[in-house]
């Protein structure tokens, strides 16, 4: 199975070079190791990345520049949508149009209806998703390579394949970082 991941990590790597990019290259290479550290099945992995790329290119098609302020992350074929929407139909309609593409299981509508956030709050949440990522590398009780972490609005959202243990210990780790103003665990239990 290692090897499998190590073929697949020096095949993502390599393919960019074929356009020349030393950036994408080593991206590339990035990408073949979080795959391997990662608990997903590197399919799973390539197809969450894909979901994201149509989930923006539909939001973007249904609602135009509106659909600036909302973003979403799949995570094992569960896709967590967020930021802001004018209204509830907006809201609803963000919801079908990501069930609507192939390999979503689930959709975790956290969008809230307000007004776009400013540039401070964006980078507050930045700051803040830094932090926990940070402080996960730092513990012994859970990877951070298991664990996704999006900030919106000081509100952490932690997607990944853990074990109950291992989401209790993400979830303190999150709760205890300090402008965390609300944890909420969309994990899938392994055991």
């Amino acid at each position: 199975m290692k090897k499998s991941l190590l073929w697949l990590a020096l095949l993502a790597a390599s393919v960019p070079t074929l356009h020349g990019c030393a950036a994408v290259v080593v991206g590339g290479a990035a990408t073949g190791v979080l795959i391997a550290e990662d608990r997903r099945k590197a399919g799973v992995y390539l197809e969450d990345q894909e979901i994201e790329l149509r989930a923006m290119d539909r939001l973007r098609g249904a609602f135009g520049e509106k659909a600036a302020s909302v973003s979403t992350v799949s995570y094992n074929h569960h896709v967590l949508v967020y930021g802001q929407v004018q209204d509830e139909a907006s809201r609803a309609k963000a919801t079908e149009i990501i069930k609507a593409i192939p390999n979503v299981v689930r959709v975790h509508n956290e969008t809230t209806i307000s007004g776009i956030t400013s540039y401070t709050s964006d980078a507050n949440d930045a700051s803040i998703t830094t932090k926990v990522k940070y402080r996960l590398s730092q513990s012994d009780k859970v990877s951070a390579s298991h664990v996704k972490v999006v900030t919106e609005a000081a509100v952490v959202y932690l997607m990944g394949l853990v074990t109950r243990e291992e989401a209790e210990a993400a979830g303190q780790v999150a709760a205890g970082t300090s402008g965390v103003v609300k944890v909420v665990k969309l994990f899938e239990y392994i055991n």
